[in-house]
């Protein structure tokens, strides 16, 4: 497995290198990353029936594309998730243009 080990720290690597302001993913393989693990349900069960709410509420905590990052990377940690961290920075990507749009500012 030593080329499937390499493949994993070199894109973790490029994920690091990229500028804390910019998304490095792909938002329609994130879509589909939100769609297959159900993040939706889940905020929609804690928001009663509103997930967008999530995302949008005054209060939020995710106030940065840093926190986002972390948001994310929480949810797949605590949830076992399973997703690598390109996968995480497609979903970061994925929400970062569908609701926070912290890399256009």
């Amino acid at each position: 497995m030593p080329g499937y080990f390499h493949l994993r720290i070199t894109a973790l690597a490029c994920i690091l290198a990229v500028s804390p302001a910019q998304a490095a993913g792909d938002a329609a393989e994130g879509e589909k990353l939100v769609a297959r693990t159900h993040c939706e349900t889940c905020h929609s069960n804690k928001t009663q029936g509103n997930a967008p709410a999530v995302y949008l509420r005054k209060d939020r905590k995710v106030t940065s594309l840093e926190k986002l990052r972390a948001q994310v990377a929480l949810c797949n940690s605590e949830l076992g998730l399973q997703l690598f961290p390109d996968e995480e920075e497609d979903v970061v990507s994925f929400l970062d243009s569908r609701y926070y749009h912290f890399t256009r500012k």
